[in-house]
């Protein structure tokens, strides 16, 4: 009797496990139904209370009872989709029948989660931006055209104010000096061209389908679409980052001010002098030589020729002298081209190499590069033989 009893506990317990295994996985779409419904009803409550809100004739009295309403139904709307993942997602990857769609949304989840401690303000735009995107992508999925297009006004504008956001908190981490983990700043560098090509390719490219952005940003994003496809080099990856850049002079001249964009050019202008510096092959030399004019001539005109105010007036004083020069040389564009190329080249070689004497970094074998440049062009003139002391001189150039 004890022997049988025993026996046919085991098989009880196995056959309990089966069933609450079973009905786990019932139980999991039937969940992940009532939150879609939720959802559905957060996101209604939301879309009515942002058009109400968003309607440029709204009377401005009230304009603040109304904004009050529209966040907390934003709230409500989060509150909703945050349940979604921890219930439905993480109880579906689990249970082992979870999408890759869906294990990589919640890898991404606990990702995003992970900077609550060490970075709160990132963490606070980026878990917002992120379970937006998940209702969007949910969207588009689900072939609900009416609720796509209803949900787009306030996807687009929402992700502008949170795009801001993260870079206005990148640009506030640029401008501390006293902060030892990003003493460094690298890491802020390359976080801030990280979000600019995610807006570009996730936002911007949205608002060109809908006819939404002038013709000068439209001609930036065409050069960017050239560095979408295939492997990119550090030659491809430094003018990809020069051509965000110039956008983001047009897309977000608040969160990224003058100042934050001038380190971010620094920043580049120093990777493409040591890729010409370290480059050892002729060819992929003039390659990267060729983008390091293309950035300069970039720096001075859509950077510094917009600078209003100037901290060291020598500085101001140079540029001055730099940008008389540069509308000089502008003016035999039309009659003789090629030599506004050459003269124009010559200009930012000379710029370059006085700005170069000021640099931590050892840039002699540029400068000698640089050099070699100037006497092909004629610029300077190239002598040889003893200096006034007796020492020989190989290779000793001569500014005209």
């Amino acid at each position: 009797m004890e022997e049988r009893s025993l026996k046919i506990t085991g098989a009880d317990k196995t056959f309990f496990n089966r069933l609450s295994n079973t009905l786990t996985r019932i139980l999991i779409p039937t969940k992940i139904g009532i939150n879609s419904m939720l959802i559905t009803v957060k996101r209604n409550a939301l879309l009515k209370n942002f058009e109400i809100y968003n309607n440029p004739e709204l009377d401005k009295d009230k304009k603040e009872s109304l904004e009050e309403k529209y966040e907390q139904s934003y709230t409500a709307y989060l509150e909703a989709l945050d349940k979604y993942v921890l219930d439905s997602i993480y109880k579906k990857v689990k249970s082992n029948s979870a999408s890759e769609y869906e294990k990589n949304a919640l890898s991404r989840y606990y990702e995003i989660t992970s900077l609550k401690e060490p970075e709160y303000v990132e963490y606070k735009y980026r878990k917002q931006k992120y379970l937006i995107e998940l209702d969007y992508e949910g969207l588009k999925t689900s072939n609900k055209n009416k609720s796509l297009e209803r949900y787009y006004d306030f996807y687009i504008f929402k992700m502008d104010m949170l795009y801001k956001g993260i870079l206005k908190n990148y640009s506030i981490k640029l401008a501390d000096t006293t902060n030892v983990y990003d003493s460094t700043k690298d890491w802020v560098y390359t976080k801030i061209f990280y979000t600019l090509e995610e807006y570009v390719k996730s936002i911007l490219s949205l608002k060109i389908k809908e006819n939404e952005v002038s013709q000068n940003i439209l001609d930036e994003y065409e050069k960017y679409e050239n560095f979408e496809v295939g492997k990119l080099d550090t030659k491809d990856t430094i003018e990809k980052n020069m051509i965000l850049l110039a956008l983001s002079r047009k897309l977000f001249i608040h969160s990224l001010p003058l100042v934050v964009s001038e380190q971010c050019y620094k920043r580049l202008l120093a990777d493409a002098r040591n890729l010409v510096q370290d480059t050892k092959i002729a060819v992929k030399r003039e390659k990267a030589y060729s983008m390091l004019i293309k950035l300069i001539e970039e720096y001075n005109t859509k950077l510094l020729a917009t600078k209003v105010y100037w901290e060291n007036e020598q500085e101001k004083l140079d540029f001055k002298k730099f940008w008389d020069k540069y509308k000089e040389n502008e003016k035999i564009k039309e009659t003789d081209f090629i030599e506004y190329v050459k003269q124009k080249e010559i200009l930012f070689i000379k710029d370059d190499m006085k700005k170069l004497h000021d640099e931590k970094t050892d840039y002699t074998r540029l400068i000698k590069y640089y050099k070699r440049k100037l006497v092909d062009y004629d610029a300077i003139r190239e002598l040889k033989g003893f200096t006034s002391k007796g020492k020989y001189i190989k290779n000793k150039v001569k500014v005209k």
